[in-house]
């Protein structure tokens, strides 16, 4: 079985990440994939003046060629995923006080999420290529209190997440105001069916 659900191809596709949310996302879309995990420091920092679509994308990047150096063939998905803020950006939190201050900053905010999609194809004899894309959703959060926002961090369900909530938690103050879903949880996977259409058929 191939991975694509409405055009097979000779490659298997290798999904550059260890992410339930993401591995889950991808099988829901009809997808058949490995999973090669890159390594801790396969992406960097946020350079200088780097725009926010630029850098996602970036990280998606380093991430499929991390993977991709270690095989002999496929088609790597790399992915990543950041809240912006104003011009504020918002990762992973690293510890629960660095995730009541991200909260902290979007409540009662209009912010975005923006996921960098990368596939890369690797085939022996056969020169390299690549395909870049993001996907931005719009969301709002409410203007939660400071109990109900330390009764969300006692849950850990923050922990591994951009900006420090998951829309799947199934929070009634956040609400998507433009854009994809799934994009929101971890994956644009609307957004990854059309690039893999028009990838394979290259």
């Amino acid at each position: 079985m191939y991975p694509s659900p409405n055009m097979p191809y000779r490659l298997p596709l290798i999904l550059a990440s260890a992410s339930p949310r993401r591995k889950e996302l991808l099988a829901k879309a009809g997808f058949a994939f490995e999973t090669f995990q890159p390594d801790l420091h396969a992406e960097d920092e946020r350079r200088p003046n780097e725009l926010p679509t630029d850098y996602v994308r970036r990280l998606a990047f380093q991430k499929a060629k991390n993977v991709a150096d270690k095989i002999e063939r496929g088609i790597v998905l790399g992915g990543d995923t950041i809240v912006l803020c104003g011009e504020n950006i918002l990762e992973k939190p690293t510890d629960r006080g660095d995730a009541r201050k991200m909260l902290r900053q979007l409540r009662g905010e209009v912010h975005y999420v923006l996921s960098g999609l990368c596939l890369l194809k690797k085939e022996i004899g056969c020169e390299t290529s690549t395909m870049l894309e993001t996907d931005i959703t719009q969301l709002i959060m409410q203007s939660i209190s400071d109990d109900d926002m330390e009764s969300y961090l006692d849950t850990e369900q923050w922990r591994g997440k951009a900006g420090a909530f998951g829309y799947q938690d199934g929070n009634d103050w956040l609400t998507i105001l433009k854009g994809s879903e799934s994009n929101v949880v971890g994956l644009p996977t609307e957004l990854l069916l059309a690039m893999y259409q028009a990838f394979a058929g290259k």
